[in-house]
């Protein structure tokens, strides 16, 4: 469970599918090398040490590994879940059966080493968008299997989740529109389905006025430049949200905002996040 003021943690549900996949991917059968090398008994005392600066996230999935495989151990948190982590700094300290803290090491700092990149990139994108008001979105550009504890880390991030499933949104895309035959006819049949909040994908001006003529809820504008940006907020001048995507990197995201759409999505988010520099630093062991 967060703590007070902490990001409400993913659906509990999900985070053990994931534990219960990343343990089995990474034990296998048992840890022949701890067992052969760690005598029977010996505990361990160990600091979870960011090795750079980093939004942290993941912390409590990271330490329920470690109690699945020590379920004795006493785990100290140093720092909070969202805190930024200076390099250097302790994040956490776990002290228990060195068998089981050893053989949970790798899948834990390698949930948390992900959900930190995830997150430290996305504050650097909300950073550069202070000021004005455009909100940033993540996309379900996410590794299978992982798409809500990505989705989690971005929100950490201080970042807003668009669509989670494809039955959560209506979003009629660049493929729909040719299927369908145009983007008015799209928005069409999805409003005579009684689909609410449509947004639909739009390229160009012209299919801008088409889909407002058309009914549609929300509008995305894919891969303009910020000058075409300018263009369509003032066509569309308030009448539907407006959410620019494609090709938002950190180096273009601040003029993409100042053109004064109301949102701004970016797989880059979960696509383009390195994972943080975290290691497991030996304090003692003692048998």
């Amino acid at each position: 469970m967060a703590a007070a003021g902490e990001p409400p943690l993913p659906d509990p549900k999900d985070v053990a599918a994931v534990i219960d996949a990343a343990l089995a991917e990474d034990v296998g059968l048992g840890d022949i090398t701890t067992r052969a090398v760690i005598p029977k008994g010996a505990r361990l005392k160990a600091d979870v040490v960011a090795r750079e600066e980093i939004v942290i996230a993941g912390l409590p999935i990271a330490l329920e590994v470690f109690r699945r495989l020590a379920p004795d151990a006493t785990i100290a948190v140093k720092l909070a879940e969202g805190s930024i982590a200076m390099a250097g700094a302790t994040i956490a300290r776990v002290e228990g059966p060195a068998e089981g803290l050893l053989t949970a090491e790798r899948t834990a700092l390698n949930i948390l080493q992900l959900l930190s990149g995830i997150a430290t990139l996305t504050r650097k994108y909300v950073e550069r968008v202070k000021g004005t008001k455009a909100v940033v979105l993540d996309t379900r550009k996410t590794i299978p299997g992982l798409r809500n504890l990505s989705k989690y880390a971005t929100r950490v991030g201080g970042a807003t989740n668009h669509r989670m499933r494809l039955d959560d949104g209506v979003l009629i895309k660049d493929n729909h529109v040719a299927v369908a035959g145009s983007v008015g006819e799209a928005v069409k049949r999805a409003k005579a389905a009684g689909l609410k909040n449509v947004e639909v994908e739009c390229d160009t001006l012209d299919q801008v006025e088409e889909a407002l003529g058309a009914g549609a809820d929300r509008i995305l504008l894919d891969n303009m430049t910020p000058e075409r940006l300018r263009e369509a907020v003032r066509m569309v001048n308030g009448r539907v949200p407006l959410e620019a995507s494609g090709g938002v990197k950190l180096a273009t995201i601040r003029a993409i905002a100042e053109s004064g759409v109301d949102f701004i999505s970016s797989g880059a988010l979960t696509q383009g996040a390195t994972a943080a520099d975290i290691g497991l630093d030996y304090v003692f062991t003692t048998s």
